[in-house]
């Protein structure tokens, strides 16, 4: 068994799996270029949304997708001089939104999803992260029945996963959280999920507890692989190389540069995301809710309301746009026109978005010491501990019972 493992990428994928390495009696070093949960990590929706199986592309996309970008009102955006360097991506992008392909992604997310507070709950067992867990439901609003009726197919992909959920009227949504009444026409409450109060505090708490158990945690950027027949013996970075005996890459969008260079070329793009908090907010909910009308998740936190979601794409190194801040608040001006706060903060990450939205999760075909854990698109949160139990398992030898081919670094796109 590896003696010492170097993992790449402080997030919630890396910081997850240098934990169970830890507590599997490795010694690990964690390394990021700006420090635990500097990127998508922090700015997510804050949902442990384990019934979140259904991809974005689902069949009818590709009609749908050019009338949604010339809508500012629709939460699909995109930097029209990025588009030739895109392409490529969305010929594999497009191709997955077939009924065949969704039902298969819809496997493979369940798997890693279906049981994520369970997983969070033993990732944080005296790390003193466990104050920003909630348990709790998930809800959907809907103007009407018969507008969630229209969002059949999605609900069908998750019934066929064996989820539930109970169905109600605007009155009932409005009885289960005050804050909703007169909100909402129809409710979907989904059971049995839950919530971080502070995604980049939770991330940032679990590192810390890492370091204190005899982690050891750099500030460094990763150049590239030393190896030498068929294993990598180091890795090259600014602070000098760090040798180890195996190698765990979880760099998120981030991720292709290493990963090409050890064998995994996947068809990975940036789905950058947009944040809005209400601070001080008047009133505040019982539990998230994602508003169907706008495919945005409005979710309470810590002393504000963070309103999350959009879709764009631009690559890495644009700076954000001004129209999907001005969306999200627009939507929550709707449908909170009462809400007060003392002021706004805005966000803007790189969801690391594969072309079939399944994660990449596996060994190195090129590397025999290089094991690989990105590309969560919009589930990174929900699924970064089960994702770290995994690869500290297969870093260790362990024996699981799942099919975790699904994610294999070299299945074809």
């Amino acid at each position: 068994m590896a003696q010492h493992v170097v993992v790449i990428g402080a997030g919630i994928v890396g910081v997850s799996t240098a934990i169970w390495l830890q507590r599997a009696g490795v010694q690990v070093t964690l390394i990021d270029r700006e420090g635990p949960a500097a990127a998508a990590s922090q700015g997510n929706g804050g949902v442990l949304a384990n019934i979140a199986v259904v991809p974005v592309t689902t069949p009818g996309l590709a009609r749908r997708a050019p009338a949604m970008l010339f809508d500012p009102d629709q939460p699909l955006f995109l930097r029209w001089r990025y588009l030739p360097k895109l392409a490529p991506f969305l010929r594999h992008y497009m191709k997955a939104s077939k009924d065949d392909r969704v039902q298969a992604t819809s496997k493979a997310l369940a798997q890693l999803l279906h049981d994520a507070p369970d997983q969070h709950h033993a990732l944080v067992a005296e790390t003193g992260a466990e104050k920003y867990i909630r348990r709790g439901a998930y809800l959907f609003g809907y103007p009407s029945k018969s507008v969630f009726e229209a969002d059949g197919y999605a609900w069908q992909v998750r019934k066929a996963r064996g989820y539930a959920w109970r169905e109600v009227d605007g009155e009932a949504l409005g009885e289960i959280d005050p804050a909703l009444r007169g909100r909402f026409g129809w409710g979907i409450i989904c059971d049995h999920h839950g919530q971080i109060t502070d995604p980049g505090a939770y991330v940032r708490a679990l590192a810390s507890s890492f370091e204190a158990a005899g982690g050891t945690l750099s500030t460094a950027t990763v150049a590239a692989f030393k190896e030498s027949q068929g294993t990598a013996l180091a890795v090259a970075t600014d602070q000098g190389p760090v040798s180890a005996d195996a190698f765990v890459l979880s760099t998120g969008a981030w991720s292709s540069p290493l990963a090409r260079s050890v064998g995994v070329d996947v068809p990975l793009e940036s789905e950058r995301g947009y944040h809005v908090e209400f601070h001080n907010p008047s009133f505040t909910l019982r539990a998230p809710i994602m508003v169907a009308k706008g495919k945005f998740v409005v979710t309470p936190m810590d002393g504000r309301i963070r309103a999350a979601g959009v879709v764009e794409f631009g690559g890495l190194d644009a700076p954000p746009s001004k129209a999907p801040f001005d969306l999200l608040r627009r939507q929550m001006a709707e449908l909170f026109p009462d809400l007060t706060y003392s002021h706004t903060t805005e966000w803007m990450g790189h969801r690391p978005a594969p072309a079939d939205s399944i994660p990449v999760i596996g060994k190195s075909p090129r590397l025999n010491n290089v094991f690989l854990g990105f590309g969560h698109h919009h589930i990174g949160l929900t699924g970064g501990p089960k994702t770290g139990r995994w690869l500290a398992q297969m870093v260790t030898g362990a024996q699981g019972n799942e099919d975790l081919s699904l994610y294999s670094p070299s299945r074809r796109f």
